[in-house]
């Protein structure tokens, strides 16, 4: 089932990178996206008239627009449309300040909105197509430390899940992408902001450091199978977990709420108060 058209946000590295190669690689056609347009120029060298690279900051939306108009114009349609670009911030939710959660929230959670509404017209026009969204495992349970980005992943969840049950009446399928820890540059300088510090947490943090630095990191080249299966599907699941880690994670989170929502029910229930 190859010879689907793909736009993809964050190119250049991680994910983005791994799956825009592995798209080419099996015959698909691919526009992707970056903020600096000579991080993805060898694509063009490598794959030739396969690869539309284009330059884009999904904060900027003018130049969210013209790039969906641009690459849609140029393959004819686009049958994928992957939001990968993000960053986590560092900090506790002591520590980041307004303009630190602003900017994660421009990137991560306002961007791939930009790219949703101006992609959403055409795949509309043309009878279907895909939204794909990189989020996490992270989407479901927070963590300290990074819970900014954790809530961005919240958020970025929620708005796919509405998504999904507004467009499936024009034939758009939405499927959100929920990898565990993986070895790609997510956790580079590049891929990572720091909020300020307080020194009462400075100890606090070592020891999350420690824990994450002990997480069995998956192989993101064994991912583009995965990521194929699921954008060949007739019918693709929402919810798509990226690795061996999630649902473990996911069932034991779920299973303390759910004990808790039933241990304090009584009292939920006696809210409820008489019917009007």
């Amino acid at each position: 089932m190859a010879g689907k058209i793909w736009f993809i946000t964050g190119a250049s590295r991680g994910f983005g990178r791994v799956w825009t190669e592995a798209a080419l690689n099996r015959g698909d056609k691919v526009a992707a996206t970056a903020r600096k347009l000579s991080s993805i120029a060898d694509l063009k060298e490598k794959y030739g008239d396969k690869v539309l690279p284009l330059e884009m900051d999904v904060t900027i939306p003018a130049q969210v627009n013209a790039a969906v108009a641009q690459a849609h114009a140029h393959f004819g349609k686009l049958d994928i449309v992957l939001n990968n670009a993000g960053y986590s911030l560092v900090g506790t939710i002591e520590e980041a300040s307004a303009e630190d959660v602003q900017a994660l929230y421009a990137t991560n959670v306002f961007g791939p909105l930009t790219v949703i509404k101006a992609a959403l017209p055409l795949l509309r026009a043309q009878g279907g197509g895909h939204i794909l969204g990189t989020s996490s495992g992270l989407g479901h349970l927070a963590f300290p430390v990074i819970g900014y980005y954790c809530s961005s992943k919240w958020a970025f969840e929620a708005i796919h899940e509405s998504l999904a049950k507004e467009v499936s009446q024009f034939g758009i399928k939405v499927t959100i992408i929920e990898p565990g820890a993986y070895a790609t540059e997510f956790g580079s300088q590049d891929s990572l902001k720091f909020s300020g510090a307080l020194d009462i947490y400075e100890d606090f943090k070592q020891q999350f450091f420690g824990t994450l630095r002990g997480l069995e990191r998956g192989n993101p080249d064994a991912t583009p199978a995965a990521i194929f299966k699921v954008v060949d599907a007739e019918n693709p699941p929402l919810r798509f977990n990226l690795g061996s880690q999630n649902l473990p994670d996911v069932r034991a989170a779920y299973a303390e709420r759910i004990a808790t929502w039933e241990a304090w029910n009584d009292i939920s229930v006696a809210a409820q108060g008489e019917s009007k």
